[in-house]
């Protein structure tokens, strides 16, 4: 984003519009973490003494690039199930049929809502496995960096974790729900990981 489109992004957030929210956010700190494991790279590839890694950190730094593409394209998706979200809030509920016609469309866009932050923490969860692959092999001027990406990483994932369970708490259908739990429960465990990584460039850094 350029400055003025961050800008104006930051100020729907802040507004009391309904989206952007956090799901959102946490793609965002998702991208972000991503686009610093991508220079991270970039500050490696190129640079003699870093020569013999060079073939390790490339894919590295092109994934998270995708990723990054692919946080932004999330925060935009989390926007719209919410939308649709609150549209099925607001149909008609005068008569039993459109009784049960609302409550259908509430919980299968809720079940929807959830998809886009289970996405991002997988996308998070992926950003920090990168992350992990970089100390030794990469730059070490910026290895506070990937202590920083890794950091953005966690945030995003535990954020978007926050978002997939308030939607499971609306939603009635177990089997949907329990689908739903195993999938970010199999994501957040990478959080051990990240914070792990924060921990040891912390001490890295610290001299």
């Amino acid at each position: 984003m350029q400055q003025d489109m961050l800008g104006d992004w930051l100020e729907r957030l802040g507004s009391s519009a309904s989206t952007p929210g956090g799901g959102a956010a946490a793609a965002l700190a998702a991208a972000s973490g991503a686009a610093l494991v991508e220079m991270v790279v970039n500050l490696t590839v190129g640079k003699g003494a870093y020569a013999e890694h060079e073939a390790y950190v490339r894919p590295i730094g092109a994934e998270a690039g995708k990723l990054r593409l692919r946080a932004l394209e999330l925060a935009e998706a989390d926007e719209a199930a919410f939308d649709t979200v609150m549209a099925a809030y607001g149909l008609a509920k005068q008569t039993d049929d459109e009784k049960k016609a609302r409550s259908l469309a509430i919980q299968t866009a809720t079940a929807e809502a959830a998809r886009p932050p289970l996405q991002v923490a997988g996308v998070a969860a992926r950003i920090i496995e990168l992350a992990a692959a970089l100390p030794g092999r990469s730059n070490r001027n910026v290895l506070s960096d990937v202590g920083v990406a890794a950091s953005l990483a966690v945030s995003a994932l535990e954020s978007a974790a926050i978002n997939v369970e308030v939607n499971l708490a609306a939603l009635k259908d177990e089997t949907v729900r329990a689908e739903l739990r195993r999938e970010l429960d199999a994501h957040v465990a990478a959080g051990d990981l990240g914070r792990e990584i924060v921990g040891n460039v912390r001490r890295g850094v610290a001299g």
